[in-house]
């Protein structure tokens, strides 16, 4: 890499519509590796004018493969590069992003660079692509005076802990969970005043995640022996329920957390609505789960709280899940915590 005043930023290429290729049965799909690379490269020839940047190939996937494993090699080479880069830059497919984004958010304490993942809704080749104003945006955030992880996409900054995928087709497709967004793209980059500025702290790494949890949604009449039949799954090791409004679950669910304490499976309670927060204690049916050990979610995106389950899992023993689950690690909980030990 060229020596030079300007800053010095890291891509870390992981895939995604942004590089891929209509096939022959008119699908998109990733191209070869070569192909990929010099795809990414052709989006915008001006990319140097913001940055000295080099291209860290991780994978070329579409990011529905995208895999705990993978988020592993994306820290991997974040913590090897991390004191010759003043930024970074994930170009990832958009499906699961959100899910990227919280796990960078939690595996990486004292980061004090910015780390900015982006995408495109559209393939960089097309015309039409919105590939170039987003992939220039994250560029120039990775050069900004602030640290975090961070998801870039059309007029929106978003803090990765806080970053969900609502739309499948809109140009603004990720928005914010139960929190203001970062910044906003205008003619220039506008962030927000509370936000973190770089710090030379030496940022520590702490990657693992255990895959082998379950989501489930409730609806009406829904037979709380499905969860039971999950318990006795001797691979299931946490439980995410989406309930309705506020966290409420029928009565009928008394025996599944009964069982679920007695098999020490952590059960995590959420609420269904996109920008819902659980207010358990406010009605009796959540009052009582809470009883008998739902772990209640607060304001947590549902891709921070799966994440979250996961590396809780893999980093912390059973009786300090309820904790770790209901700390704030990376802005992603409003309610004031205490981490753990």
């Amino acid at each position: 890499m060229a020596q030079s005043d300007k800053s010095r930023v890291l891509i870390l290429f992981c895939g995604g519509t942004i590089i891929m290729k209509e096939g022959p049965d008119g699908g998109l799909k990733a191209p070869s590796r070569k192909e990929a690379v010099a795809t990414l490269k052709a989006i915008e020839d001006r990319l140097s004018t913001i940055a000295d940047f080099d291209i860290h190939f991780v994978e070329n996937i579409d990011s529905s493969n995208m895999r705990p494993t993978d988020w592993d090699n994306i820290l991997a080479a974040i913590e090897q590069n991390y004191d010759r880069y003043d930024g970074f830059v994930v170009t990832h497919g958009t499906d699961t992003m959100a899910y990227t984004a919280a796990a960078l958010s939690l595996a990486i304490k004292n980061l004090g660079k910015p780390v900015v993942l982006t995408g495109s809704q559209i393939p960089g080749s097309r015309l039409e692509t919105d590939a170039r104003r987003n992939l220039v945006n994250a560029m120039k955030l990775a050069t900004m005076d602030v640290s975090g992880v961070f998801v870039v996409f059309d007029e929106r900054v978003i803090l990765g802990s806080r970053a969900s995928k609502a739309s499948e087709s809109r140009l603004d497709a990720f928005v914010s969970i139960n929190a203001q967004d970062a910044g906003e793209i205008r003619a220039d980059i506008h962030l927000n005043q509370s936000l973190p500025r770089r710090r030379f702290d030496k940022a520590a790494f702490f990657p693992g995640f255990d895959p082998d949890i379950a989501v489930q949604t409730l609806t009406p009449g829904c037979d709380p022996e499905d969860l039971v039949f999950l318990l006795q799954n001797k691979r299931t090791r946490g439980i995410i329920i989406l309930a309705y409004g506020t966290g409420n679950l029928p009565y009928d669910f008394d025996i599944f957390f009964k069982r679920a304490r007695e098999e020490r499976i952590p059960v995590v309670v959420t609420s269904q609505c996109l920008h819902g927060i659980t207010r358990m204690k406010g009605y009796d049916v959540g009052l009582r789960a809470l009883k008998l050990g739902a772990i209640e979610g607060h304001d947590q995106s549902l891709e921070m709280l799966a994440v979250k389950l996961m590396w809780a899992l893999k980093h912390y023993q059973y009786k300090d899940i309820a904790t770790v689950m209901q700390t704030n690690f990376a802005g992603e909980l409003s309610i004031p915590t205490r981490p753990p030990a």
